[in-house]
């Protein structure tokens, strides 16, 4: 079972910038893909940012140009990294990863506010 817990959510400044933690429980060399999603209370859960095996990202229209996917392979974490935060970033964040199935943590809040 690989296990998934998010990290580094909290209240920021709109304009402000967030980097957001995931460590998984296994290897994630192995991994067919990986991402993020959110979710806002109302609202459906909206992909963020995803990366393959071989390292190629793409994000939603909303989040390009100023969101960030990464990886270090040696810790098993997987990272976000959002500039120019906007109160309607404010959501649930959570990371997944794709193996035989896909697995999700728990999420950590974000808020965006002055």
């Amino acid at each position: 079972q690989v296990q998934l817990v998010e990290s580094g959510g909290g209240l920021v400044q709109p304009g402000g910038s967030l980097r957001l933690t995931c460590a998984v429980s296994g290897s994630i060399s192995r991994v067919s893909a990986m991402g993020w999603s959110r979710q806002a209370p109302g609202k459906q859960r909206e992909w963020v940012a995803r990366m393959t095996a071989s390292n190629i990202t793409t994000y939603p229209t909303s989040m390009k140009g100023r969101t960030t996917i990464s990886r270090d392979n040696s810790k098993n974490l997987i990272y976000l990294e959002i500039n120019n935060l906007r109160p309607e970033d404010s959501a649930v964040y959570f990371c997944y990863v794709q193996l035989t199935g896909t697995y999700w943590g728990q999420g950590t809040q974000v808020t965006v506010s002055s």
